[in-house]
């Protein structure tokens, strides 16, 4: 069996709206696990999973601070994510570009 490919995780886990709203969160600054608990409709500990996996994926990083654990948004993951996206956007845009030149090109039809 083939090994998932790192994109392939991270995928998956952005994959999970929760986890996406606690990056949408994080992408203001650091936030302890108390504050994404009052941010998001999760428990706990189901926060605290949420960033574990995210933890695993590379996408945020923990700081301890004293009691707490500060947890902040790590851009490089989504970078190299949007460089793989890059070459399908351009395949889009062209495809976009092409159907607004047929649709301008199309005379218009009496109503």
């Amino acid at each position: 069996m083939r090994k998932p490919s790192p994109k392939s995780d991270l995928f998956a886990v952005l994959a999970e709206s929760s986890r996406r709203e606690i990056l949408d969160l994080l992408r203001a600054g650091e936030l302890s696990v108390g504050e994404l608990v009052e941010s998001v409709d999760l428990e706990q500990p189901t926060v605290s999973k949420h960033l574990r996996l995210l933890r695993e994926a590379g996408l945020v990083e923990v700081r301890v601070d004293a009691r707490r654990r500060l947890y902040r948004l790590r851009p490089e993951p989504l970078a190299d994510l949007d460089n793989w996206l890059a070459p399908y956007r351009a395949a889009w845009t062209a495809r976009f570009d092409a159907l607004d030149r047929h649709l301008n090109a199309t005379p218009d039809e009496p109503t």
